[in-house]
């Protein structure tokens, strides 16, 4: 079977740590039982595309980063798993960890990408994994 390509999807607050950050994406990467190799991508929303701490983390596991655009994210909602008021009102759209892996893992593969995990939280952040849609490996 081929290996999964997936994109990490991270909502996150202001000032958020590298380490924050990379520990909450090992958890998820463990409890979706895949390798970080696995991965080709991380995404976030537009503006948190500049956060240090998402940067970092781009660079310590050599992965580029992609900032999403708020009508993109807006688009996905019918898709998220985790929709929230509260992240709308913050943010301006109903997700933005699920959302951003999607929309990412969208535009990377050969038709639409599907969740493999919801997104999960810690203190400061939020991560979601979304698989590219390659032929080889249709959910």
């Amino acid at each position: 079977m081929t290996p999964l390509s997936l994109v990490a999807g991270f909502g996150c607050r202001q000032g958020c740590t590298a380490a924050e950050l990379g520990a909450l994406l090992e958890a998820c990467l463990a409890e979706a039982g895949v390798p970080l190799a696995s991965l080709a991508a991380l995404a976030t929303r537009e503006d948190r595309a500049l956060e240090p701490g998402l940067r970092a983390l781009a660079a310590e596991r050599n992965l580029p980063l992609q900032g999403v655009a708020p009508e993109v994210l807006n688009a996905l909602e019918a898709r998220l798993n985790q929709p929230s008021e509260r992240v709308r009102a913050l943010a301006g759209s109903a997700g933005v960890a699920e959302a951003a892996a999607l929309a990412l893992a969208d535009r990377l593969g050969q038709g639409p990408a599907w969740l493999v995990l919801d997104k999960r939280r810690s203190a400061r952040a939020t991560c979601a994994l979304a698989c590219i849609h390659l032929e080889a490996q249709r959910p």
